[in-house]
């Protein structure tokens, strides 16, 4: 049970066998920590074994899994939600302890409880080289753009604000619009969220972007350009999406010229965030529509590559392709390595914290559906995977609202909005 005491209430250990974990219920500890990824070594305790043995304890337990090689932001940030929501000390552990510490650092650096020069010195001092955290904090400082992600729990989307750091300058991105299926309630709590955000830092919107017209949320586009006056933007094939859905609602007043936008992109134009440029990527297959922006140093791809637990995305809506699909994916791939890739999903698996950030380099090491892969053996893998899914339980009301922009239908003469949801208008149901 021996550790390192990072401060009164966190220890960081090494990969504890069964008889650690088990004697911990008679010590000081309230919780356990488990920062390991599971399958990293051979013999070492899974999530699974240690969850259950913790709860035989009567301890806490958080499953955080973390790569050394690519901590982000948002492990930073669950790492210290775990911490801080087991009442009493915690023991976490890794394989060594070092990431432990590292996780702890960074988060101490972030929210300026620890300056980035003393890194150094406090691992020392504890026997542990944390020069690795200081690289990080680095790196962070220079790369361009800034990120910030906001995780949706109830569709698991991810909405985010980019900004240059030197204008202040920033783009949101794909934001959630919220609506609640069951009462037919909307509010617009996470968008506002993205306001009170850029408000906090002192930013000025300069773009609205969405990735596609989605179909698991409402977009909140046009709610914050009435906000904020900055432009909506899209890809220009929004069009041949919009002439798709006009059919299937049967709606022949809806203008499908894509005027609902201040500007749509065609393949490789490119535009300014403050002082850094953005390329606009054609990424077919998800949608017909879909584009992926490459701001500086980041790429945000939405429903083509997920992290790299969860594959990539289906290609079975109307308009879809694996083929496309894939095309696009080997598309992203050719970015440089160390290309930040910021995915529009993530639904927790097996229970891990919300993560969407990951590198061109990470996925082609580590991404189930992609190591290996050829395109024939991945158009079968995809398809397959597709007919055993049920279309997304609000991609009817949401595409009703997303290829207008983000507008909720005119209020009729009660004074109320109506979605028009037509029957039996899309194959592939799973009952």
């Amino acid at each position: 049970m021996t550790g390192i005491d990072l401060s009164p209430k966190l220890t960081a250990a090494g990969q504890p066998d069964a008889a650690i974990l088990a004697d911990l219920a008679g010590s000081r500890f309230a919780g356990i920590v488990n920062v390991r990824p599971d399958g990293e070594e051979g013999g070492q305790i899974g999530h699974d074994q240690a969850a259950a043995i913790a709860q035989e304890a009567g301890l806490g337990y958080a499953y955080v899994p973390v790569s050394s090689a690519a901590i982000t932001e948002a492990d930073i940030r669950a790492f210290q939600r775990a911490v801080a929501a087991i009442q009493g000390p915690v023991y976490a552990h890794c394989r060594s302890g070092t990431r432990v510490a590292i996780l702890h650092v960074l988060g101490e650096v972030l929210d300026g409880r620890m300056r980035a020069e003393e890194i150094v010195a406090f691992g020392a001092g504890l026997g542990l080289d944390l020069s690795a955290a200081k690289v990080w904090i680095d790196r962070d400082r220079s790369r361009a753009p800034h990120v910030k992600g906001f995780h949706d729990p109830r569709t698991g989307s991810v909405q985010y604000v980019v900004w240059d750091a030197a204008t202040k300058r920033c783009a949101i991105i794909d934001p959630v619009h919220d609506f609640d299926e069951k009462s037919g309630s909307t509010a617009t709590v996470h968008a506002d969220a993205l306001l009170a955000f850029i408000a906090e830092r002192g930013l000025t919107v300069e773009w609205i972007l969405d990735t596609h017209p989605h179909a698991d949320h409402f977009s909140a586009a046009y709610y914050l350009k009435q906000k904020t006056g900055a432009p909506m933007a899209i890809g220009a094939r929004v069009t041949q999406v919009q002439r798709l859905w006009q059919g299937l609602y049967n709606w022949p007043a809806l203008a499908t010229d894509g005027s609902q936008w201040d500007r749509l992109f065609s393949a490789g134009d490119t535009f300014m965030l403050g002082g850094i440029e953005g390329q606009v990527m054609f990424s077919p297959g998800h949608t017909l529509a879909s584009v992926s922006y490459v701001i500086g140093d980041a790429a945000f791809i939405h429903d083509t590559i997920f992290m790299p637990d969860s594959g990539t995305a289906r290609a079975d809506f109307p308009g879809g392709s694996a083929k496309a699909l894939w095309a696009s994916i080997q598309a992203i791939l050719a970015l440089p390595d160390e290309t930040r890739l910021f995915t529009g999903h993530d639904y927790e698996p097996k229970g891990r914290h919300a993560r969407w950030e990951s590198t061109v380099g990470e996925q082609k090491r580590k991404n189930a559906h992609l190591v290996d892969m050829t395109e024939e053996r991945f158009i079968a893998l995809r398809e397959a995977r597709d007919a055993t899914l049920p279309m997304p339980r609000l991609i009817l009301p949401s595409l009703q609202v997303n290829i207008r922009g983000g507008r909720l239908p005119e209020p009729e003469d009660d004074g109320r909005r109506y979605l028009k949801i037509p029957l039996d208008a899309l194959p592939g149901s799973v009952w």
